[in-house]
Formats: C-alpha cells, sequence, structure tokens
C-alpha cells in the first residue's frame, strides 16, 4: 500500500511538473508547449490587407483574394474570425452588397460561413461570364509591345490567373506565353525547352536584356563610326578650302593686272589687246593719242631725261621724249 502510494504521488508531481514547462520526472528533457495566441482585429490589421470596391471588376476580386490570404496566414488569423476581418475591409458598392446579404440572411449564418464559401460568393457576383470571355480573347491575344517583357510578363500572369481554366496543364500555359514573345527571343526559349511558367519567364527576360545591351552597344559604335567620319570629312573640306585660299591670294599678289576674257588678240609692241595698229603714246606726257611732236604740254613729264645742250643755241633735248627745251633759250636771248 505504500509504495502504490509513492508511485501514485510521483506520478502526479510529474504531471503537474509537465505542465508547467518543467523537466519531465525520468529523461530530464525540458518540453515547451507554446500555444499560438489568438489574432485579434489590430493584430490583422498590421498586416495592411488591402480594400475592395468591387469597382473593377475580376482583377481587383482576385487582388484581394491572394492579398487576404497572405494576410491570413503571416497574422495566424483563426477561421473564426477570417469573416468577420476580411468583410471590414469592403467599401463603396461591395460593402453596399455585403450589408445587404447580411440583412437578408443574418449575422449569424454569415459569420458562420467559411472562407472558401465567400470566395465562392464573391466570384458569382463580380466574375460576369461576359468580362471572363473579353479576358481570355485578351489572353489568348496577348504579345509583346517592343521589347517590354517585363510588362507582358505582368498582364500574362494576371490574365492567366483570372483565367484559371483556361490551361489545365502548366505545359499549355507555357506554351501560350511562348507564343506572344518577339521573334528575336522566341526561336531561343522554344530551344530551352521550358517546363515551368517560372523557368520561361526567367529565361525570356535575360535574353532580351542581352538583346538590347547588344543592340545599344551597336548603336555607340556606329554613332563614334559616324561622328569620326564627319570629323575627318570636315578636315579635309577645310584644307581644300585653306589651299584654295591661298591659290587666290597668290594670284591676286602676283600682278595687279586682270585677265583678259575677250577674244581681242594681244599686241607685242603695246602689251594690250586691241584690233589694228597700236593708238600712239606721247613720250612726253605720257598720254595716248598724239606724238611727241604734237604735244602741246610745255613740260616734259619724265623726271628721268638727261637734258644737255646740243651746241646750236637751241636749247638742251630730252633724249627720252626728243623735245627741245626752248624756254632755256629764251631765258639766254
Amino acid at each position: 500500500m505504500i509504495d502504490q502510494g509513492v508511485t501514485a504521488a510521483l506520478a502526479a508531481h510529474d504531471a503537474t511538473r509537465n505542465g508547467d514547462d518543467s523537466h519531465t520526472s525520468r529523461t530530464g528533457v525540458r518540453r515547451t508547449e507554446r500555444v499560438a495566441r489568438e489574432c485579434t482585429y489590430q493584430d490583422f490589421m498590421k498586416y495592411q490587407p488591402v480594400y475592395f470596391k468591387g469597382t473593377k471588376g475580376v482583377v481587383e476580386l482576385t487582388q484581394w483574394f491572394e492579398r487576404m490570404e497572405t494576410v491570413f496566414h503571416i497574422s495566424n488569423c483563426f477561421m473564426d474570425n477570417q469573416i468577420k476581418f476580411s468583410t471590414c475591409t469592403l467599401l463603396a458598392d461591395a460593402l453596399t452588397w455585403w450589408n445587404s446579404h447580411v440583412r437578408i440572411v443574418g449575422q449569424d449564418v454569415v459569420y458562420a460561413m467559411t472562407w472558401t464559401d465567400l470566395r465562392k460568393k464573391m466570384t458569382d457576383k463580380y466574375y460576369l461570364r461576359n468580362k471572363i470571355k473579353k479576358l481570355k480573347v485578351k489572353l489568348w491575344n496577348l504579345k509583346v509591345k517592343g521589347t517590354d517583357v517585363t510588362r507582358y510578363n505582368q498582364q500574362f500572369q494576371d490574365l492567366a490567373l483570372l483565367c484559371v481554366r483556361m490551361f489545365p496543364e502548366e505545359s499549355e500555359k507555357v506554351e501560350r506565353y511562348v507564343g506572344g514573345l518577339p521573334d528575336m527571343i522566341q526561336g531561343s526559349v522554344v530551344a530551352s525547352k521550358p517546363k515551368a511558367m517560372q523557368e520561361a519567364t526567367e529565361m525570356a527576360s535575360e535574353l532580351m536584356d542581352k538583346k538590347i545591351n547588344t543592340v545599344v552597344e551597336r548603336h555607340a559604335e556606329n554613332k563614334r563610326m559616324f561622328e569620326n567620319t564627319s570629323r575627318n570629312n570636315q578636315n579635309q573640306q577645310r584644307q581644300e578650302n585653306k589651299r584654295q585660299n591661298t591659290g587666290r591670294a597668290y594670284t591676286a599678289g602676283s600682278g595687279d593686272k586682270k585677265l583678259y576674257a575677250g577674244s581681242k588678240p594681244l599686241c607685242p609692241k603695246c602689251n594690250y589687246n586691241h584690233n589694228g595698229l597700236c593708238t600712239p603714246k606721247c613720250y612726253k606726257c605720257n598720254k595716248f593719242g598724239h606724238l611727241g611732236q604734237n604735244c602741246r604740254s610745255f613740260e616734259c613729264v619724265n623726271p628721268g631725261s638727261n637734258q644737255r645742250g646740243n651746241g646750236t643755241g637751241q636749247g638742251p633735248t630730252c633724249f627720252e621724249c626728243g623735245v627741245r627745251d626752248t624756254s632755256r633759250r629764251t631765258a639766254q636771248n
């Protein structure tokens, strides 16, 4: 009886110590039991869930679903509070619709719903068939604009998420994605045989970046070549103009006479272009039209003339023009 009483006391003591996060009686290992703390509404809102107005259709609704499920996970929100907390983010038309539904079925019924039930009800409300059909057509005709593969990836993933039933298999989605890529990278992506969307998008982005870098480098090289060619042409033109200006200056400085452009022959006697005999020139006054013996000028304009008497008493004679100086004879008389 004593042994049974001691055994029972030890068992009770061990049970009490295990509940107090202590060591076990036999193994000596510390046993920790963590109890998850209940998520409050303030804890839930700290993770910034998005709001839903119901004005942008299926795209807005899909984004709201994804963000809400992420907040549920990281905030450790219990299933009993998921409907209460998530419906607090409804605004505008979506809030009006939800309040009407609550008045019809009652709060006990709506808050007893699961998150799956709420998703289905809101999908039936905002996933209109005609809009889904338009989105499917848009997804099927979606292609890369220019070289913006990043935007194409985002649009394709958003539309594929909305049109889940359009691609039952991952391979079908990859095939449609590759079909919208430009020809410059489509063949390389097909050759790599991607099996998942992530692999296909990463390959397409990497190939497009390489193509863009190649085009940029080629453009820069062509620009440098064009600038060098233009600079060389300018230097050649500048040197040619300099040579022409030098030739003009040399021609202008070598003689004051302008070249004769007429049809009259050059006279070897007077070195002028004319027809017939030379026009007579007076050696006394250096004028054309008369000879020295008929000159009426009283003084000889040739300062270099060597004057001397001829012994006749009639005055010296200019050896250049042949005219006697009669003024000296008059003075002697």
